[in-house]
């Protein structure tokens, strides 16, 4: 069986900004009818981002063989250069000339507040991108234009690939209807502690529930680590190590590369979740989702030392 991992998503660039003051000093309540104002942002980041790309890259550093499935606009030569120079299989991601790649713009003010637009892009035609005839062992239908979440999921249940569905950002998109039906098409259902409670109250049905008609529900519960659900057993999983907090952006994603990784190379699904949890605390330690870069040896010694689980897993 092929060990390609198709990685279902969004594809974009986020540019972050950085406002030395605050907004609550300029956006005033009394003139809130009326609002024009402008900041003077002398920060500036331009980050490669979205949670195709962002799970791809976590993956490509633990040795596995990502695939991202995506749509990308006309100004994307540079983030597809990015992903060949870092061996990642290219060929299901679609350039459409006639768009721009999604795109996220962020200023952020000293009280870490933030205003913030996003340009879809290319990813509303996301469902055009047809992954039929692609083996592999795993995929995930994360974040994307709804009808490219349900489009990959339909093709991966024909092709009989176990999927991972991850409703993240994606999450407003999606009423209890759409929920149990895509539920009824993945193998794995993978959330964060509040995106949980909005299905058990979208669906009407526990995540208990839910994790019974499943091969298993992961909840992560940020510093307490994740919750792994399986049949009507319940495992938490202690959150790895974290050297520091910088940013919790592409957390979730990295988590999700780790989780994949395990799934495909056969591994307990406990342990899958260890692995997770590591990836997860790594990338917490780096601005951006893609900047991390920690070895496979660094990895696997903080996968032995606080789980136990043998460094020559990742070997």
């Amino acid at each position: 069986m092929s060990e390609d991992v198709l990685i279902c998503g969004s594809i974009a660039f986020d540019t972050i900004a950085v406002f030395e003051g605050r907004f609550r000093d300029h956006i005033l309540a009394d003139n809130i009818k009326s609002l024009s104002v402008s900041f003077f942002v002398p920060s500036l980041r331009k980050e490669y981002g979205g949670c195709a790309g962002n799970i791809a890259y976590s993956l490509k550093l633990l040795g596995g063989r990502p695939v991202p499935v995506g749509t990308v606009g006309q100004d994307a030569d540079d983030y597809l250069q990015r992903l060949r120079a870092l061996d990642i299989d290219t060929r299901l991601v679609r350039m459409l000339p006639d768009t721009y790649t999604a795109q996220c713009h962020i200023i952020t003010d000293q009280e870490n507040n933030q205003i913030a637009s996003f340009h879809p892009g290319a990813m509303l035609r996301s469902a055009e991108n047809d992954l039929s005839g692609h083996r592999a062992c795993w995929a995930i239908v994360s974040p994307d234009s709804k009808d490219g979440m349900f489009a990959h999921a339909q093709r991966l249940q024909a092709a009989g690939i176990p999927f991972i569905f991850d409703l993240g950002q994606a999450m407003p998109l999606f009423e209890g209807e759409d929920l149990l039906r895509m539920l009824d098409m993945a193998d794995i259902l993978t959330a964060n502690d509040y995106e949980a409670s909005v299905i058990e109250e979208r669906t009407g049905r526990s995540i208990q529930t839910l994790a019974a008609g499943l091969r298993a529900v992961v909840v992560t519960r940020g510093g307490e680590g994740a919750s792994l659900f399986v049949g009507d057993t319940r495992t938490d999983v202690p959150a790895a190590p974290v050297t520091e907090v910088v940013d919790p952006t592409g957390c979730g994603d990295a988590h999700r590369a780790g989780l994949l990784y395990g799934l495909a190379h056969g591994w307990p699904l406990r342990d899958a979740c260890c692995l997770a949890n590591v990836m997860g605390g790594l990338k917490i330690a780096h601005r951006g989702p893609q900047n991390h870069r920690p070895s496979r040896s660094d990895i696997a010694a903080v996968l032995q030392s606080h789980y136990g689980i043998g460094a020559d897993r990742l070997a």
